[in-house]
């Protein structure tokens, strides 16, 4: 083994098992147990050929049946132990494996709920799900299965040649000596097919990624008119997949055939020196079937001995990046003393949290993403007393969700404050904050379920009469009176199972349901029809007096009445006011907006048409 893998191992040992010990903790007996029932069972597998050796020698050659009885009780019972043992410790192997791998799972999503929204900006879901999901399994796997196979084939390997050694040391050393050929072929074939099952892993992740980009996005593909494309491209990844797997698998073939080949000449050698041996009277036949036994069975634990290093060592990057996301701090945290006073987002004190009224400030607010380089907000204030309502708009890309991000406390201030009620939003808990805010996004997401369960997201406790009366507000009650089930109807997975115009009206009666103090609309009707919009301004209109409402907009039209707009361009607010105020300036503002009404009027002559 080269330098690398030694300095991996020592790597391991210090930085992967330790950082592990949290989730084997609770299992440690049941490990314990288990590591010594699967020595046991390898030893057990080292005295079966002894008793063969006795049969040989004593009933066979000395053609008497005394003591057969006794001998035949003791080799059931052995084999009894044999099976019970190996039973055992394939059932805690077994536990032990699901339950570390489902307690890193609970405690990688735990965590996961705990993280700013930076880190979800930064990170795919198929990172996080990899980390979660794929590297907790292999992770359980290697410290249970790997590690138990491991040790048995090595105890039997060990006493297999003790055993040789006392019967017959010379003829021992001859079987002996092929023990570190295999090794070292083992740990060169081992090594290639590490190499080459990666690039087995990696080509199927795309190939998944093909099937997935292919399916979601049948209609582009139909209307692009790629379908060819679209195949061969597919076809060019499937054909790479079988090439490196018909190459993995001439190998792995290879490999069995040398391991093979390894066994047959131990068994060769041991017919040849034995046979001469016991043709001259000095080893009896049954010691010889002892080490043909012990010849053939040498080989096998010699391959799985270097495979279970092979996977000790590899599953390091796993323990790696699945301690790395368990390592990542949220760029967002609340204060030791808040959390002493309000609680966490797992254990709140709810009964110290205070009334909001609605009051908000921007006080000096300077703020830089955290993959940024340069200030998005510099120096920025606005007071917005309660029940007031603020629109920020802009183009596409402007960074209209800033604000509202801060205020959301989503990401915090790189400079300045931001205060409700006259307080720091930091010297409460996030928790406080969020129970008090409704949100309603662009891109509406529904949890897989039914309608109602949707519904009481906002609100566990909400009688079915509010429920209905939040659906009416917003007129999704007549969206849910279409559905096959009402307000049992499943939604799918994100709300698949429904339009987009559906599940924002659903998110709409959600928020409304939460009985906010602060609500957010992040171009929450761009994704609905005209006529469905003019119902939820309607509704809106109601629902916003006596709360404080940040309207991130895309139709100009909707936030006229707002008694502030901030617009926003490349990142930085470059006017403010109201409507009157920003069209008598003729600027930003009114060339947006002028813009967009002569648009409307025009699909709506052409729709006249």
């Amino acid at each position: 083994m080269n330098e690398q893998q030694n300095n991996t191992i020592h790597h391991l040992k210090w930085f992967g098992l330790p950082r592990l010990m949290p989730y084997l903790r609770p299992y440690l007996w049941i490990f314990v147990s288990m590591i010594i029932l699967g020595l046991l069972t390898g030893l057990v597998d080292i005295v079966m050929p002894l008793f063969q050796q006795y049969a040989i020698n004593h009933f066979v050659a000395e053609n008497t049946y005394n003591g057969i009885w006794i001998f035949a009780i003791a080799y059931a019972l052995v084999l009894a132990a044999q099976v019970i043992m190996s039973c055992i410790s394939c059932y805690q192997a077994s536990y032990v494996e699901t339950c570390v791998a489902r307690d890193m799972r609970r405690q990688g999503f735990h965590h996961l709920q705990t993280l700013s929204f930076s880190y979800f900006n930064q990170n795919s879901v198929g990172y996080i799900h990899a980390r979660i999901m794929s590297d907790t399994s292999r992770i359980g796997g290697t410290v249970t299965w790997d590690l138990m196979d491991g040790l048995w084939n090595m105890s039997y390997l060990v006493g297999a040649i003790f055993v040789m050694l006392r019967i017959n040391w010379k003829l021992a050393l001859c079987v002996i000596v092929i023990v570190p050929i295999v090794a070292l072929a083992s740990a060169y074939f081992q090594g290639k097919l590490v190499k080459l099952d990666r690039r087995i892993r990696e080509t199927n992740s795309q190939i998944t990624g093909k099937f997935n980009e292919g399916i979601t996005g049948v209609k582009t593909t139909k209307t692009l008119v790629i379908e060819e494309k679209m195949d061969a491209a597919f076809r060019d990844t499937t054909n790479h997949m079988k090439q490196i797997s018909v190459h993995a698998a001439h190998f792995r073939a290879l490999f069995q055939t040398v391991i093979s080949f390894a066994a047959y000449l131990a068994i060769s050698i041991v017919l040849w020196r034995g046979g001469i041996i016991t043709k001259e009277g000095l080893m009896l036949v049954g010691t010889l079937s002892v080490f043909l036994n012990y010849a053939q069975g040498m080989m096998n634990p010699v391959q799985w001995v270097v495979r279970a290093m092979s996977d000790m060592i590899t599953v390091q990057v796993n323990i790696e990046r699945f301690t790395a996301l368990m390592d990542t701090e949220s760029n967002v945290v609340d204060r030791p003393e808040v959390i002493e006073k309000y609680g966490d987002t797992f254990n709140p004190k709810v009964e110290n949290w205070e009334p909001m009224t609605g009051d908000v400030e921007f006080r000096d607010i300077s703020f830089q993403y955290p993959d940024g380089e340069e200030m998005v907000i510099e120096h920025f204030n606005l007071t917005v007393p309660a029940g007031n309502t603020v629109a920020i708009v802009g183009q596409t890309g402007a960074g209209k969700s800033t604000l509202v991000n801060l205020l959301c406390r989503f990401y915090e201030p790189t400079a300045g404050q931001v205060l409700i009620d006259g307080k720091d939003i930091r010297e409460r808990s996030q928790l406080w904050l969020h129970s008090n805010l409704g949100y309603v996004l662009q891109t509406p997401h529904l949890f897989s379920g039914t309608v109602l369960e949707n519904l009481r997201y906002g609100n566990p406790n909400a009688t079915m009469e509010q429920i209905e009366a939040a659906c009416r507000l917003v007129s999704a009650d007549k969206v849910i009176a279409r559905m096959d089930g009402g307000y049992n109807a499943q939604v799918g997975e994100g709300g698949d199972m429904l339009s987009t115009g559906e599940k924002q009206l659903i998110s709409f009666a959600r928020a409304v349901l939460a009985d906010p103090r602060l609500f957010v609309l992040d171009e929450a009707t761009s994704s609905i029809d005209t006529v469905t919009e003019q119902l939820i301004q309607d509704a809106t209109q109601k629902l916003m007096e006596g709360r404080t409402t940040f309207v991130v907009a895309h139709r100009l039209s909707t936030i006229r009445s707002a008694d502030v707009i901030l617009v926003v361009n490349g990142g930085k607010i470059i006017e403010r006011g109201s409507h009157e105020e920003l069209m008598a300036r003729k600027g930003h503002y009114y060339s947006l907006y002028t813009r967009q009404y002569a648009e409307e009027n025009t699909r709506a002559a052409w729709q006249g048409a």
